[in-house]
C-alpha cells in the first residue's frame, strides 16, 4: 500500500541542494511521486518504498528529520464514494422486489 512519507531537510535551502535531493531520492525502488518545498525546507514522498532508505540517501546532503509517515490519500475516494451510493441504489430496488413477491403470493393464498 502506498504511503506518504513528509521529511524537513534543513540544508535544502536553493534549487541546486533540492535538486541533488530529488535525484538522490528518485533512485530508490517503489516511488510514485517527489514534492520538494524550498519554504519550508520539506519534500513530500508518496509510494511504496522503505522510509529508512530514503533517510538513508538524504543524509548525505545533511540532517534529514522525519515528519509523518503515513497511508497516502487516494484521489479516487469521491469516486468510489459515488460507485457506493449507486450500489446502495440497487440494493433497495432488490429489496423492494422480494417484498412485491411477498404479496403476490398472499394474493395467490387467498
Amino acid at each position: 500500500m502506498a504511503q506518504k512519507v513528509v521529511l524537513r531537510i534543513p540544508t535544502m535551502t536553493d534549487d541546486k541542494i533540492k535538486q541533488k535531493a530529488m535525484e538522490a531520492v528518485a533512485d530508490i525502488y517503489g516511488i510514485d511521486s517527489i514534492a520538494a518545498d524550498l519554504k519550508d525546507n520539506k519534500m513530500t514522498i508518496i509510494g511504496d518504498m522503505d522510509t529508512v532508505a530514503i533517510a538513508k540517501k538524504l543524509k548525505k546532503l545533511g540532517k534529514v528529520d522525519i515528519v509523518s509517515v503515513g497511508p497516502a490519500k487516494e484521489e479516487k475516494k469521491p469516486a468510489a464514494a459515488e460507485k457506493k451510493g449507486e450500489v446502495k441504489k440497487d440494493d433497495k430496488k432488490d429489496e423492494k422486489k422480494p417484498a412485491e413477491k411477498k404479496d403476490d403470493k398472499k394474493e395467490d393464498k387467498k
